[in-house]
């Protein structure tokens, strides 16, 4: 422990400085952490870093995708409910029997149940990893709800193969009736679970004397009990915490107060910053040990290098080739639809740019880890090592390759230049707008008597139509704050109608209320 804990700490300032330098460097984080962890490995002396595969999921998935659906826009994922659903659902499915059917033919010994094994963990993209290279270049708020949406879905989709996957290698056979009740259930009972559970939550919230620290507290272990419960009833824990969050995510205003959302945001922030890079650093780590266990095989390193390329190489064909095929799909079934685009050229690369946007990680590293070692026999699970390697590449090429060449892909085809361009700060203004009016009018109508001579009343409508902060506080007596806070509580219901409206941006919204939240904070300590 004493050696072990320096180690961790280590590890956290290291994931520190590195994103600092990602950031100085205009690169994603991910990909600098991952070959900094296959760096440091070569360290002599340093403690080898060894995860239980039983935990491995309990420990890092539940909270990465609980944040994950609390900063997705539901309203989007409902805009693009069709791509969304196919890319997660049809395009891993794809994906995993592309992998099976090639690595049964490539791999000597490899079996078809292996393939899907490799191809569940290896199908779906790392939301952390593209949202960490686009943050460097501008895409419209439409392609970052769609690789948002299928990033949370296709977690479960892909498990799901995973987790058959598993039982076919195990038990040699796979029995399509028990495999479909199973899978329904896992489906169905998953999601029920997550919507019950963020019920109780959300009330549990709402009727106990919580405050910040402990709703905060909350929220760090609400996921944990989503994905246990679930997995104890032999259910999708993955799609129970997604169901889940996206139900306490659209409950927020009502059982989080402004100070909870608020500090919530910037724990959740940090701490799942923490846990990824802990898990890109992992990635690094881990390879000396899976090399000497493919040397224990008897599989040279050339040609476990040479599999874990052909497996990149064959991901990446299979997303461009499904992202091709649902354009042209949605242009002949659902043609209102489908993606504009200044020209016939950029709309024809556009598929081309989602199928690049496929850069593995956390995911994929936790469903390879999380293989057992020996099989319910007592006997070696077979090809571990391999599978394990090539994940690894998967994931390396995938991340420093495509990482790295997106950013360049997008300004060197423009393909966004003059798409919607200045339509989302037009909306953030014309929201502002509104809110003025909403305020005039909500203090006009409920309180024109008090603002008849009441300096401070003055000082309130001058604050926010100007938006200015008073030069004094001696205005804010105890009347007036109870107006503030009410005339708040009344925005916030305000933006909440207007999000109804589907031709505007949910993040435009969560900004305008979190500006609120940050309003009602300054207010108590005034």
């Amino acid at each position: 422990m004493h050696t072990l804990l320096p180690f961790l700490l280590a590890m956290v300032a290291a994931i520190v400085l590195l994103n600092m330098w990602a950031t100085k460097l205009k690169i994603a984080y991910p990909i600098l952490l991952v070959i900094a962890g296959l760096l440091i490995s070569f360290i002599p002396g340093l403690p080898v870093v060894k995860i239980d595969p039983d935990l491995i999921f309990f420990l890092f998935l539940p909270p990465l995708l609980f944040e994950a659906a609390w900063s997705i826009s539901f309203k989007e994922m409902k805009k693009w409910w069709r791509i969304i659903g196919s890319f997660a659902f049809l395009v891993v499915f794809f994906t995993a029997l592309s992998v099976a059917l090639v690595t049964n033919h490539i791999i000597p010994g490899f079996t078809i149940a292996l393939g899907f094994l490799l191809g569940g963990i290896v199908s779906p993209p790392d939301a952390v990893s593209t949202g960490a290279i686009t943050k460097f270049v501008k895409i419209p708020k439409s392609t970052s709800a769609i690789l948002e949406g299928e990033s949370l879905l296709n977690d479960a989709s892909s498990l799901i193969i995973f987790r058959f996957a598993l039982v076919a290698v195990g038990t040699g056979q796979f029995i399509w009736q028990e495999a479909t009740l199973s899978f329904l259930w896992m489906v169905i009972g998953g999601v029920g679970i997550g919507l019950l559970l963020g019920w109780i939550f959300v009330q549990a919230h709402k009727r106990l004397p919580t405050d910040a620290p402990s709703d905060i507290a909350l929220t760090l272990i609400e996921p944990y009990f989503m994905y246990w419960i679930a997995e104890q009833v032999h259910s999708s824990g993955v799609l129970a915490v997604v169901a889940g969050g996206l139900f306490m995510s659209s409950k927020r205003l009502i059982f989080l107060n402004s100070a909870s959302r608020i500090k919530g945001y910037s724990v959740w922030e940090s701490f799942v910053f923490i846990l990824n890079g802990i898990v890109f650093l992992i990635i690094g780590l881990e390879l000396p040990e899976i090399v000497d266990g493919l040397r224990s095989k008897g599989i040279p390193l050339g040609t476990a290098i040479g599999y874990g390329l052909l497996v990149t190489g064959v991901l990446v064909g299979a997303r461009i080739i499904s992202s091709y095929a649902a354009m042209v799909t949605t242009f002949i079934f659902r043609p209102s639809v489908a993606p504009r685009a200044t020209s016939r050229k950029r709309q024809m690369l556009m598929p081309l740019l989602l199928g690049w946007t496929g850069m593995r990680g956390v995911v994929s590293l936790a469903a390879a880890l999380a293989i057992p070692v020996t099989l319910a026999d007592g006997t070696a699970f077979p090809y571990r090592n391999l599978i394990l390697f090539i994940t690894f590449v998967v994931i390396l090429v995938t991340l420093v390759v495509q990482g790295l060449t997106l950013p360049y892909f997008i300004s060197r085809t423009q393909l966004f230049v003059g798409l919607n361009a200045g339509k989302e700060d037009e909306t953030g203004h014309e929201i502002k707008q509104k809110l003025r009016q909403h305020i005039y009018q909500f203090l006009k109508s409920k309180y024109d008597n008090e603002l008849q001579g009441n300096k401070g009343m003055e000082k309130m409508l001058h604050h926010w139509e100007e938006k200015t902060k008073a030069a004094d506080d001696d205005w804010m007596n105890d009347k007036t704050k109870a107006i503030f806070v009410e005339m708040l509580e009344s925005q916030r219901q305000f933006l909440a109608e207007l999000n109804k409206d589907p031709s505007i941006n949910e993040e435009t919204i969560r900004q305008q209320l979190y500006q609120i939240d940050l309003e009602e904070e300054r207010l108590k300590i005034i």
